[in-house]
Order: C-alpha cells, then structure tokens, then sequence
C-alpha cells in the first residue's frame, strides 16, 4: 500500500519514489534487501542467520505492534525502515512506563544515499509511531556507519549512552514524542 510519494535528487536528475507500508506478498523480497544491506554493512552478521524480527515478519510487523516500510524507484526496492516495540535488553536505559519503539533495518541502497530518500523515510515511520501513541523513539547506531550518528542529531535525536566497547562503540539514541 502506497503512503507517500517523493522526489530523489541524484545529481543532475531527479526522479520519483514511493513509500509503502510491507504487505504480505512482499514479505520475501524485503528480507531478501535487509539480509543483504545487513551482509554488506555488518559482514561479521552475516554468518549469524536470519534475526528474529526477519524470520517472525509477520508476527512482528504485520500482526504487531511493529511497522515496516520500504521505497520504491522504478518497481525496485531502495530503502526500509522499520520500527518494533522496544524490548528493553539495555537495562541501563530505563524509560519506565513510557511507550517506546526501536527504530530498525534502515537500508538505503549506495546510488540513494543522500538523496533525502532516508529522511523521508523516517519522516513517515515518525509519523505512524506519533499516530499510535509512541511516546518516545529509540534506536542504535555505530560511529563506523559513515554519516549514521549526525544523520539521527539532525531528526531531533539525542546521544544518551555510547557503551565502552572498543569494537562496537554502541551509540544509543533517542528522540522524545511525548514524556
């Protein structure tokens, strides 16, 4: 289902993409360009197997409490973003009785990147959490993700924590809808 449509600046050319909620016919191909953004982002992953959120899509995404939207160009996907009711496994972020979801699988294929692709993407996603009484968004970056921590800075997101680990570096962020 089609939500939102929008212009991609690459260059000297502009186009058009479409934003669109996951539907159950896409579920397949949509793991498939997560699996493989992940595999290329995170090599160290890829030996780990499908995440649970991936292979429970449906549970997750459909039939949950989570969202899933991907973007189109020319029939293509190029882009997800996702969010899933955070499961407060970081016991040193403690948000109480607050509503929290955790921003996942944001994929954008290299030619898309900085084309506002990203931003509008979010932008969407946001808006759904806003719509469903979210009343704080959280999310997980890592410094060697070029542009991923300033990215976050620049949609109102906050640095709470960034844990010690050398390797890792786990920048934990959030942005605050409602207190």
């Amino acid at each position: 289902m089609t939500i939102g449509k929008g212009l991609i600046n690459q260059g000297e050319f502009v186009s058009t993409f479409t934003i669109e909620v996951v539907t159950r016919s896409e579920i397949a191909e949509v793991i498939d360009f997560v699996m493989q953004a992940r595999a290329e982002l995170f090599p160290k992953l890829s030996a780990t197997g499908i995440p649970p959120d991936l292979a429970n899509f449906e549970e997750t995404y459909l039939n949950g409490a989570g969202r899933f939207l991907l973007a189109r160009h020319e029939g293509r996907i190029v882009a997800t973003i996702g969010y899933l009711s955070y499961d407060r496994r970081f016991e040193h972020l403690d948000y109480g009785q607050l509503e929290v979801v955790e921003v996942v699988r944001l994929f954008v294929l290299p030619e898309f990147r900085r084309s506002g692709l990203a931003s509008e993407l979010y932008q969407t996603l946001r808006s759904s959490a806003e719509r469903a009484g979210v009343d704080v968004i959280y999310l997980h970056t890592h410094p060697f993700l070029p542009g991923a921590i300033n990215f976050w800075l620049k949609r109102g997101f906050q640095v709470i924590s960034v844990d010690a680990d050398p390797v890792w570096q786990t920048t934990h962020m959030d942005f605050r809808i409602h207190d």
